[in-house]
């Protein structure tokens, strides 16, 4: 039984935050579970909707815990905004909403930033989000330009509580200008359709682990993905009991996860 799960699984697709660690420590078994991925076979990558940090934050972080990762090993909601773009609006003029880490981030991949008159506007995670940023990319919206987002997560937790995340902002861009965007980040396709083809892979040869019901298990659930629900982080067990959401296998935390493998 433990084996039919995973028995097309080459990826594991890990959540950072309430998954792998929790409030700067590593969640006890963590590594264990990873070590355990690497003996059957198969490899792991860590992916996170947060479009407010980097990849260099999110790797400081780790070694920081005692687990550092080369910087191919950490998935982004910005990486799949900067491919989609490229990809889909190639030179095209963006106005993004982001600090200066997604900022670098799109310039880095070649994105055409400006201030005024855009073909599109970008929503990230913008922790450096003023009244006139609002404003402006309000105008920008309701006139027509392309309007996306890098993730639909509402909040993100933090050690004493949470922070509003760009899913509030989708919601009050929606209630100024009555547009809702295009989403990107999980659970939508797009994320799937990005890591597939950067690990040159097949959609069921990934596997999806995370706390949140929404993103982490949405996503498989939506795209006949496995998708594991950990109960480390934001989910109790009561909470999925109320949920449409299905994971394909939901456990305590990673420890528990390897009997499975």
């Amino acid at each position: 039984m433990k084996n039919t799960y995973f028995a097309k699984t080459k990826y594991f697709i890990v959540d950072m935050d309430g998954t792998f660690y929790l409030s700067g420590s590593i969640i006890d078994g963590s590594i264990e579970f990873i070590n355990k991925v690497r003996e059957t076979g198969r490899d792991f990558y860590f992916f996170t909707n947060n479009s407010s940090n980097n990849v260099e934050v999110c790797r400081e972080r780790l070694a920081g815990m005692g687990f550092p990762v080369d910087e191919k090993r950490v998935i982004m909601s910005t990486h799949v905004a900067t491919d989609y773009l490229n990809r889909n609006y190639p030179g095209a003029r963006v106005y993004l909403l982001g600090n200066e880490r997604l900022t670098g981030d799109m310039q880095k991949a070649g994105i055409n930033l400006v201030d005024e008159n855009p073909d599109i506007g970008l929503l990230g995670f913008d922790t450096t989000l003023t009244y006139e940023k609002i404003w402006k990319a309000a105008n920008y919206i309701a006139d027509g330009a392309v309007y996306i987002a890098t993730h639909p997560d509402a909040n993100c937790p933090i050690k004493d509580g949470f922070m509003p995340d760009t899913g509030s902002m989708i919601e009050m861009f929606a209630a100024s200008t009555g547009k809702r965007p295009l989403v990107l980040g999980k659970p939508m396709g797009a994320t799937v359709d990005y890591i597939t083809r950067f690990l040159g892979c097949e959609k069921d040869e990934l596997a999806f682990i995370g706390d949140r019901l929404a993103t982490d298990v949405a996503i498989g659930m939506n795209h006949n993905v496995p998708s594991v629900l950990v109960y480390s982080g934001v989910t109790t067990p009561e909470m999925y009991d109320k949920s449409p959401f299905r994971a394909t296998l939901a456990v305590k935390n990673l420890k528990a996860l390897i009997e499975y493998l």
